[in-house]
């Protein structure tokens, strides 16, 4: 059975633009290789937003060398980005854009959300790319919630979203560069649930909401991340309270991670690189969407 070799949690909130009120977990520069192929996530929210005019999020700005992962939870984020990619994401969708070689990106409140205010909760993950495909083309994935897998959890334990991988031989729709398995648990109070995953696999369990216990008796409570051992493919959760839980395992990429803001590479020739060609124009802008007339 698989051990908690530590948990982590954020207590100094930031503001991501005028949008997201963040909490980072996480990031390449503190556990990038001990939670890859994950680089960071930050929590944004629970937060009520008053109506406005005003579009709040965060404006024009590049990645390259990984790709973002948006799960909304509550409230509306409109994306764009200068590959062509965009859209609104709504209660239950995920947006999974590919940055790969590089472009430029905005991500704002979606406007009917602007309009009538409510309640905000968002995570957003950074997932590494392997060095063969981080120059790749960029792409998006618009994943509506009525295409993920939503599958009931033994004895009637609560029930888990297949995002990505799979569970009990469902397969979740977003298509991921190397073996990914992100779920959404929902666990009622007093319930236990076994889980199996590859060995050799990261495993880490972020509770949103409530808490739980593992089978060696230690507690991951909210908005904390719990990271097990990846050595054992076994692992249980107890849900103390009812929880909202968002499950990570992936392969490790076992390859230099070199970060600096927005990029992240495997060198700092590549992360220089990365500067010159946003500088350049090469990842191209939101005034000139790539491939429009």
């Amino acid at each position: 059975m698989k051990k908690l070799l530590f948990t982590q949690k954020s207590d100094y909130p930031h503001w991501v633009g005028d949008g997201f009120p963040v909490r980072s977990l996480f990031s390449y520069n503190d556990l990038g290789k001990d939670i890859s192929p994950f680089l960071l996530l930050d929590y944004a929210g629970p937060t009520e937003f008053p109506p406005t005019n005003h579009i709040r999020g965060v404006g024009e700005h590049p990645h390259r060398g990984f790709e973002t992962v948006t799960i909304v939870y509550s409230g509306e984020v409109e994306h764009r980005d200068s590959s062509g990619g965009g859209g609104i994401i709504k209660p239950g969708d995920v947006q999974w854009m590919t940055a790969a070689s590089g472009l430029v990106h905005e991500e704002k409140h979606g406007k009917e959300f602007s309009k009538t205010g409510g309640a905000f909760e968002m995570v957003q993950l950074w997932v590494n790319l392997p060095k063969k495909f981080k120059m790749s083309r960029p792409r998006y994935q618009g994943i509506k919630n009525e295409n993920i897998p939503l599958v009931s959890l033994p004895n009637e334990a609560g029930t888990l979203r297949v995002i990505a991988g799979e569970y009990l031989g469902h397969k979740g729709p977003a298509s991921t560069f190397s073996p990914i398995n992100l779920w959404d648990i929902r666990m009622g109070a007093g319930h236990t649930t076994e889980f199996k995953v590859p060995a050799g696999h990261t495993t880490a369990v972020f509770v949103l909401s409530g808490q739980v216990t593992l089978a060696d008796g230690k507690k991951i409570g909210e908005a904390e991340i719990g990271i097990l051992s990846k050595e054992e493919t076994n692992f249980t959760i107890t849900a103390n309270e009812d929880a909202k839980i968002l499950f990570m395992g992936g392969e490790p990429i076992q390859e230099p991670i070199f970060g600096y803001g927005p990029f992240v590479m495997n060198s700092m020739q590549e992360i220089h690189q990365a500067f010159q060609d946003f500088q350049d124009g090469k990842m191209g802008s939101l005034g000139r969407i790539e491939g429009a007339e």
